[in-house]
């Protein structure tokens, strides 16, 4: 069926949500996170397509929604560690024995608290939200063909686990309007007991049919490769994994400033030539590889804008992308971090809805 977004590469679209979740992970302020979000939301919304993947958008937002409740549902039950004077209500207070000193449940809950924790629970639900914006943009397939040899069977599991929950959610919706139609119960415990096994068994019979497919397709053959060659790429990729974690705890500390970018830029390299040799094991080809044009330099560099404003800005007011909840006052909105999440609304002006691909 055809679809209203355009042929852009998908890694374009996942380099431009990971560079919105980084920027997350910045800030603390409501109002940029809650700009962060709207962004998001806005561009999902002018060019997602109706494929079953791209449904998952809205399942990533009901699950930021969940996990910022708990969030606050905690704070309410076990206290929280910010000293608070402005009290909202007290719940009975129980008793714990010595060994859980520093623990209770229940007492007193106060303003300061709970807004702490709504500030760092919209952190992670923006977060959430970002990787729903790049499920509901790029297409699994057309990723899974852009991946490199070495990445391909990982990349198959990954594109599996990341289409089933929306396969299972149309499923579950086809079979509730069909016991709808029939004047049959479709809600309450009797009616989910009476809709999962036809899920179940459809789920098993997409399982069996692409266990075939891949099978069909020669998934999982490798090809002759010398010992040298083999434990060269080992070490490659080993070494610029680690090259990679130790380069980013150097940036994300103060004392590795100095050599936590070149460590970061030298992993990079060793874990792409690791990647590159490993793609000998499973030759492929690939029928019309999707392109990487000005448009997708330009969503993937909006992305990444917006993160490295958003650190700079983390650095240089920190007060203010971090505000604090004692006292109690309101957060205020910094102009230029502001300004610097609106490029995020670049892939809605820069990307023609117009073109259409297959699903």
């Amino acid at each position: 069926m055809p679809e209203r977004s355009p042929r852009l590469h998908p890694g374009a679209w996942w380099l431009w949500a990971l560079g919105l979740g980084t920027a997350a992970t910045r800030t603390t302020n409501p109002l940029l996170l809650a700009l962060l979000i709207a962004a998001s939301g806005y561009v999902v919304a002018t060019h997602r397509s109706s494929a079953p993947w791209a449904r998952s958008y809205a399942a990533f937002a009901k699950l930021a929604v969940a996990v910022l409740c708990v969030r606050l549902a905690f704070t309410v039950l076990l206290g929280s560690p910010i000293p608070g004077t402005h009290v909202l209500f007290t719940l009975p207070e129980l008793p714990l024995p010595d060994w859980a000193q520093g623990i209770r449940l229940g007492g007193p809950v106060t303003a300061e608290a709970l807004l702490f924790s709504g500030y760092n629970g919209l952190k992670l639900a923006a977060l959430l939200i970002c990787v729903g914006a790049a499920n509901a943009l790029s297409s699994p397939a057309r990723l899974l063909k852009s991946l490199p040899g070495a990445l391909y069977e990982a990349g198959v599991a990954v594109v599996v686990a990341l289409t089933f929950a929306p396969h299972l959610i149309a499923d579950v919706r086809r079979l509730r309007a069909a016991r709808r139609l029939r004047g049959r119960p479709d809600r309450g415990v009797r009616g989910l007991l009476q809709v999962g096994l036809p899920v179940l068994e459809g789920a098993l019979e997409r399982s069996v049919a692409l266990a075939a497919a891949m099978d069909a397709r020669g998934f999982g053959r490798t090809a002759e490769v010398p010992v040298r060659v083999r434990r060269t790429t080992a070490a490659l990729t080993l070494g610029g994994l680690l090259g990679v974690c130790a380069g980013t705890y150097g940036l994300l500390t103060a004392e590795g400033g100095t050599y936590g970018l070149p460590v970061l830029l030298a992993g990079s390299a060793a874990a792409l030539a690791g990647l590159r040799l490993g793609g000998r094991r499973s030759p492929r080809t690939r029928y019309r590889p999707a392109p990487w044009g000005v448009r997708a330099w330009l969503v993937a560099g909006s992305g990444a804008a917006v993160a490295a404003l958003l650190t700079l800005a983390a650095a240089r007011e920190p007060d203010a992308l971090n505000p604090g909840v004692v006292p109690l006052t309101a957060p205020a909105l910094p102009l230029w971090p502001a300004a610097s999440v609106l490029l995020a609304l670049l892939p809605a002006f820069v990307v023609p809805q117009e073109s259409r691909e297959r699903a």
